[in-house]
This record gives structure tokens, sequence and C-alpha cells, in this order.
């Protein structure tokens, strides 16, 4: 299945920096995955890689010479023809000269001639990098609108430590994701929740449910590719929390309450795909309970019906979402549930499969709105929040131009 940067046409400037190597995996990695991937190195680059290893990562010819091509005007060309423009890793002199204007070589020429989208990597020794002159530029850059991702602390090439290591590719990733999508979320505040709750019996045991948390963090991820602003209000999971989105992490049912109602004013569009214990125990006791203490039953008390609040709360411009964990009488359920708790959309999961819902990585949901119903494939949980983000994005553009015609 093509990915989001298939067919996308990437320009990866590469600066003199031992960091020059990572920046081969990426172009490895953007290449299988079906991005068109043009480099342009500097001199020094040549230094620490060569023009042939990108060559044959890219597939494409890798420019450097700024009268290598006769007539061709290479830099108009390449900068008319990107998608997106990364400079990476981008030394303290690269980022000086692009501060200031300067053209007098073939990348920076192709920085200033293309309307691309500009993301910016610095990589470079820590104390180069806090300098006040390299921190200047960097502010120059952003007030030109460059979007500049912060290096990495660690260990240097030098053996200093500090701030100034070209990031992982997991982190980059996503703004280069971000950053070539539709933006059809642009401008929309999302809410996510995601994962299990803890119901605490005492201080060594809880009940729970299978819930791990990844549906809502696939959702939480693919929102914020798609432009939106996005919080994740999530359950206890081992997940890590998805680049540029904002983590608040709970506990309890009652924890996951108070977070969503704190949240629940400023967002657009709420999606509600936690697993919330519907029950939790009528007495937390502060010391672990002995074995020969326990008794044979625990009392439980219900736990707020969050979505159900929310359905009652929310206003004409919010759009709500809900999941349904369902066993049997799928449709109905799903039916039953978008009308009481006055919802916009619910998605309906099959638990008794272990190839979707709780745990798995695939997922194949049912989606009910006052429309009617979408049945979606058996696909990757990513591909699922893709798929249901797309009638997201339908039923918000539905509301607007209803809204135009009143």
């Amino acid at each position: 299945m093509p990915t989001s940067f298939a067919g996308k046409r990437i320009v990866i400037g590469i600066t003199g920096s031992i960091a020059a190597f990572k920046v081969a995996g990426w172009v490895s990695t953007l290449a299988k995955e079906e991005a068109r991937v043009t480099v342009i190195m500097t001199d020094s680059a040549m230094r620490f890689v060569t023009p042939l290893t990108f060559a044959s990562l890219s597939g494409e010819k890798v420019y450097s010479d700024m009268f290598a091509d006769g007539p061709d005007i290479s830099h108009i060309n390449l900068a008319m023809d990107a998608d997106l423009f990364i400079i990476a890793p981008a030394t303290a002199h690269t980022i000086a000269k692009l501060a200031h204007g300067l053209a007098d070589n073939l990348l920076c020429a192709t920085a200033l001639a293309t309307r691309a989208k500009m993301i910016v990597c610095p990589a470079m020794n820590s104390r180069m990098y806090s300098h006040p002159a390299t921190q200047a530029n960097i502010a120059k850059l952003k007030e030109l609108n460059y979007q500049i991702i912060e290096p990495a602390c660690g260990m240097m090439a030098c053996k200093d430590e500090g701030q100034g290591r070209l990031p992982g590719w997991e982190q980059v990733q996503e703004i280069f994701l971000r950053s070539v999508s539709a933006g059809d979320l642009s401008g929309q505040r999302v809410l996510v929740s995601a994962g299990p709750t803890r119901e605490h019996i005492d201080p060594a045991r809880f009940i729970s449910n299978r819930s791990s948390g990844k549906m809502g963090y696939a959702l939480a991820r693919t929102a914020y590719r798609r432009g939106a602003d996005v919080t994740l209000i999530s359950g206890p999971t081992h997940l890590p929390c998805p680049e540029g989105v904002k983590r608040v992490s709970v506990q309890t049912a009652e924890d996951m309450r108070t977070a969503v109602m704190e949240h629940f004013p400023q967002a657009t569009v709420i999606i509600k795909a936690a697993a919330v214990s519907d029950f939790r125990p009528e007495t937390k006791y502060t010391d672990k309970v002995k074995k020969e203490q326990a008794g044979l039953s625990l009392g439980l008390i219900a736990n707020p019906d969050i979505l159900q609040e929310l359905g009652e709360r929310k206003n004409a411009q919010q759009l709500l979402v809900g999941f349904a964990a369902e066993s049997s009488d799928f449709l109905s359920e799903g039916k039953r549930k978008l009308q009481k708790k006055n919802l916009d959309l619910i998605a309906v999961n099959d638990i008794t499969r272990e190839d979707r819902g709780f745990e798995a990585d695939t997922n194949q949901i049912t989606l009910i709105d006052h429309q009617g119903v979408i049945e979606l494939p058996l696909v990757s949980k990513e591909r699922t929040a893709d798929l249901l983000l797309d009638r997201i994005v339908t039923l918000l553009q539905t509301r607007r131009e209803s809204h135009y015609l009143q």
C-alpha cells in the first residue's frame, strides 16, 4: 500500500557534518516509501559521504555544482519541483548563509528560489550551536518561515556532551509527514483518549481491561500528520507519545474524566477511543490486603459515563466520536449508543476476533453516523485511523457547507 510519502518530490540538502551519514538512512527510507528524493550536496558534505552513496540510495542524480549542467538552470528547476525541502544536517556555516540570503553554492541558491516548505535540521558541536551568533541566525530563519527541528542532546563525535546531535528518523518522519500532507485537519483542535484505565483495589492490585492504546495513539499520530493540534489523554500504556502530540497521562476513570473535561471546551473534534473501566472497587485499601484477610467477593460501583456526559455538553461546533467494543449485535448496539449518547459518529469494534480490537496491530471497524453505515476493511490500525479521519473530515466539510447555506 502506498505511504504518505509516495509520489512526493523531496529535495534534501546535505552539508559538511559527520551527521551526513545518518541522512543516508533517511534517503533510503524515503525512497523505499516511494518518494522521489533529490539530493544536493555542498563541497564539504562530499568529504564525509560520496555522491555515489546518495545516488545509489535515492535512484536519482545527485547535484553539487552550480554550473555542471550547462544551460540547464539546476537551482531553479530543483526549486520549482520540490514539495518539501529539507536541509540536514545543517551546519552553522550554512545556517548563517541562509539567514543572510547568501547564494554562493547550489544548495543555498536553490533554497532561496524554492517556495516549498523548508525544514532545517541543525547538527554541530554543542558550543557552536549555543553560540549567540548561531542562535541569532536560527531565530532569523524562523522569522523567514523556515521550520527548525531542534537537535537532540548526547555525545558528539568530538566527545563533547550537549545539544547538537541530529535527531533520529522516528522523530523527524512525523514532521516530514505533516509537511507533505494535505493538511485537511489544519485549524482543528483534536482531543483523543486512549488506552485502559486502572481501578485500584490496593497498592498492589487493580482491575482493568485488555486495551493496549494502539488505536487511540494511531489516531493521535495521524491527526497530527494531517495538520491538527492534538491532545492525547492516555491511560497506562508502554507506547511512546507520538511526535508533536501533547500527552496527558492518567490512571483511573475519574482521572480520565477530570482530564477530558479540562481539555474538552477547547476541542473541535473529540475522539473517545479509550477503554474506560465501567466499574471500580467500592473500597480502595491503603495497605495491601493479605491473602488471609481477603474475601471471595469484590464490591463494585459504576464509574461515570464520560462519553454520555460529553454528548450532553457538546456544542454545535464540536464533533464527538465514540468507540464501542462489542461481541454481538454490532449494528444495533452501535446505533443505540449513537442516539443515546448524542454522538456524531461511532466506531464499532468486534472484540471476539484476534486480528482486530484489543492488543492487535490490525483493526476492522464499522462506522455509524446519522447518514448511514460504512464497513471499513481489515487493515493496520494506522490505516484504520486515516480512514476514520477521512470520515471526520467529510462530516466537518458537510457541517461547514450546511452552515454556509444557512
